[in-house]
């Protein structure tokens, strides 16, 4: 799923392409896309871009008129941006929207089709959309502090709960806390002051340097190659691999459609976390100690 390095590149790309254009057509090619009725989506057409910003890991095209469409990526979903009234109609198109200087693409990979769009008018409709979320950027290390505390959870839960804070999901949580050298399965009730500290330094420069790194990458151009398994990542998607810092294989434990990657010397004081699966297979062959599978 796209998460805030992601998000800001996307929008600082339709940002130079969209602001202050009227759109001029709309055109949905799979109706599940379309997850609102009210105002209907026919509203948009000759009404101009105000505004595209990011609500937590969704973006907000807001409009004249008040109206704000709402694009949640969820997964798959990519964004593309194509020549003025380019015609949709491959395997995964869900939608356009068309302006004069060109077509923004909707598109889903998969068979899932999770991705959405919701067109709302007004601030408050609007809100309904946040999930509350505490934006780790503009925050201080007292706030942070204070929401990490306010559940008690493992902290990769934490950091992707969108409740608790904005735009991180599975493959920057797995950097920060790689980079922090916390593990990912420690209880948020058990942080010390200065790992809180550790870890919101690491939560921020990751996100900045991430968003530095993609912004530099795609230059002009509009973001193409959005993946969230990048060859640069220290530990996320690197399972087997070694860690750049200590050499050691990288480990991972699987659960449901997501699995949490990390360096075992580097974070869990060479403890391997038990994998839900593999670990009740093996039982007692499982191993315990990153040096046994050296």
């Amino acid at each position: 799923m796209p998460e805030l390095p992601d998000i800001t590149i996307y929008v600082e790309a339709l940002r130079a392409r969209i602001l202050g254009l009227p759109i001029r057509d709309v055109r949905i090619r799979t109706p599940f896309v379309l997850r609102s009725v009210d105002p209907p989506i026919a509203a948009l057409i000759g009404v101009r871009v105000t505004s595209v910003d990011r609500l937590g890991k969704r973006i907000v095209i807001a409009t004249e008129a008040d109206f704000h469409v709402v694009l949640h990526l969820m997964v798959a979903g990519r964004l593309k941006w194509k020549k003025a009234s380019a015609p949709i109609g491959g395997r995964i198109d869900l939608a356009a929207l068309d302006f004069e200087t060109g077509t923004l693409v909707l598109t889903e990979a998969g068979t899932t089709k999770r991705a959405s769009i919701h067109v709302v008018r007004g601030a408050d409709a609007l809100r309904e959309h946040s999930r509350g979320g505490l934006e780790v950027l503009d925050v201080s290390l007292e706030e942070f502090s204070a929401r990490l505390r306010s559940e008690n959870h493992t902290v990769k839960r934490a950091l992707t709960d969108p409740r608790l804070f904005s735009g991180i999901g599975n493959a920057y949580s797995d950097e920060m806390l790689h980079r922090a050298r916390l593990s990912p399965i420690k209880l948020t009730s058990k942080f010390s002051d200065a790992e809180i500290e550790r870890l919101f330094d690491a939560v921020r420069s990751t996100l900045r340097e991430w968003t530095d790194r993609l912004r530099e990458q795609t230059g002009a151009g509009f973001p193409d190659k959005v993946t969230a398994f990048r060859t640069e990542m220290a530990v996320h998607g690197r399972f087997g691999q070694p860690c750049p810092e200590c050499d050691a294989p990288v480990q991972r434990i699987r659960y449901a459609d997501n699995e949490t990657n990390y360096c075992a010397r580097c974070q869990t004081d060479g403890r391997l976390l038990a994998d839900r699966g593999l670990s009740r297979l093996l039982k007692s062959d499982w191993p315990r100690n990153i040096d046994e599978v050296m």
